[in-house]
């Protein structure tokens, strides 16, 4: 019996159709273009391999393909004979995540992960930002994302995968030496990971190294395929990076190139999420942003998240609807009892829509009983610094500079002596 890249034996006798499930791994653990080819590859090679058709249906997730993804699967399911005990419940958990049974998911993967931690394309399920304990709406998620990473390096070791989401568990908690060490491990052993790119990225991030993190991604970026998953994300933090050192040639350049809706190639809730937290970080940074790019982020908005229920893609969304106008969107986020977060998206998306009214005063009143627990609303720091800089704009514009400034420090001290607010000094 042949084994993927990990010795774990699967049922297939056709070592072409191995060999390009294991580079269809690969793409996935690296989030490079290809996964979807290199799948689709393996089952062209045996029809019948079962987990081939599993690892399609993944790839088409991440493609956005839901009906490819169900397709693949009921494949899967019509080959599942002769499996493995390990291959039988890899399958069960992948039907589980296509069924959209979260709870039940999150459960499977650790159970089947602690008989099986080489397991990785079940294991990666809950690691990430957004990864299933990354976007519960627990209250600790990041430790409890930092405990399940280190089950998993203590079984995998010296692993470019792992070493670079456990360094990612370890940014989000504040160990950043670790981290940064982690991703520089990772990196020397796979150069082409952007996983460890990106968390390298968040970890200079959070230590304030700019300057190097932007010098650092424009080099990397420039071989990394436009249609991977993570090329808008990554342009997501060189324009952030732009934006504070005032490049604004450069900031919208990005913009227009690798995170607009027309132009990126990510995810929806990275487009989303990516997209809004920029055009309002370039407006309380003091720029003009152009009207027809919230209008054209709140249409987006509209057509992929129409319902409520991903908290952290409601928050932005109701940004989007507030920036452009659309008050009856807005209000029905407003009001939502949906998602992990529903009682903290509330508040928010009234937080946006008085910030549109100009009620300074109204905003602050809604957005600072959120602050004390918002990572429940998902994403990374650097994410929710969004909230963080609305915050501290909101203080200033009330005028409360200097529990602004005591606010900040104590909050977030990476940007105490230069935070990309107007009127912040």
């Amino acid at each position: 019996m042949l084994a993927d890249q990990y010795g774990l034996p699967l049922t297939t006798s056709v070592p072409e159709a191995r060999d390009a499930y294991v580079s269809g791994i690969d793409h996935i653990l690296a989030a490079t273009f290809g996964a979807s080819d290199a799948f689709a590859a393996a089952v062209a090679a045996d029809p019948g391999f079962a987990l081939g058709h599993v690892g399609l249906a993944r790839a088409r997730m991440y493609d956005t393909d839901m009906p490819g993804a169900q397709k693949a699967m009921a494949t899967a399911r019509d080959c599942a004979t002769q499996l493995t005990q390990r291959e039988a419940a890899h399958l069960t958990v992948f039907e589980l995540l296509l069924q959209g049974r979260i709870s039940e998911t999150r459960r499977a993967v650790q159970d089947h992960v602690a008989d099986y931690p080489r397991d990785v394309l079940v294991a990666q399920i809950c690691t990430n930002i957004f990864g299933l304990i990354g976007m519960s709406g627990e209250p600790g998620r990041e430790s409890l994302q930092l405990a399940y990473t280190t089950q998993l390096f203590d079984a995998l070791g010296e692993d470019w995968w792992i070493m670079s989401v456990h360094g990612q568990a370890l940014c989000e908690v504040g160990q950043l030496d670790e981290a940064m060490s982690m991703m520089e491990r990772s990196l020397a052993l796979n150069n082409v990971n952007a996983n460890a790119s990106h968390f390298k990225a968040h970890t200079l991030y959070e230590q304030g190294a700019g300057e190097a993190g932007r010098a650092y991604l424009a080099d990397w970026i420039a071989d990394y395929d436009e249609r991977s998953v993570l090329h808008g994300h990554l342009s997501w933090h060189r324009a952030l990076w732009a934006l504070e050192q005032e490049d604004e040639a450069e900031l919208w350049g990005i913009y227009g190139d690798a995170i607009a809706p027309a132009a990126s190639h990510s995810m929806p809730v990275n487009v989303l999420t990516d997209a809004a937290a920029l055009l309002y970080r370039a407006e309380i940074a003091g720029l003009d942003v152009a009207p027809e790019l919230w209008s054209d982020l709140s249409d987006y908005a509209s057509r992929f998240f129409p319902n409520p229920g991903m908290s952290f893609a409601d928050i932005h969304s109701a940004l989007a609807y507030a920036m452009a106008g659309d008050g009856d969107r807005l209000a029905t986020l407003a009001e939502t009892q949906s998602g992990f977060a529903a009682d903290l998206v509330r508040p928010v998306a009234r937080t946006w829509g008085a910030i549109a009214r100009q009620d300074w005063t109204a905003a602050l009143q809604y957005l600072t009983p959120t602050m004390a627990d918002h990572a429940r609303l998902g994403g990374s720091r650097a994410q929710r610094d969004l909230l963080e800089l609305t915050y501290l704009n909101l203080l200033l514009k009330s005028g409360h500079a200097e529990e602004a400034h005591r606010t900040i420090m104590a909050r977030r001290p990476v940007f105490s002596h230069a935070a990309p607010v107007a009127g912040f000094a």
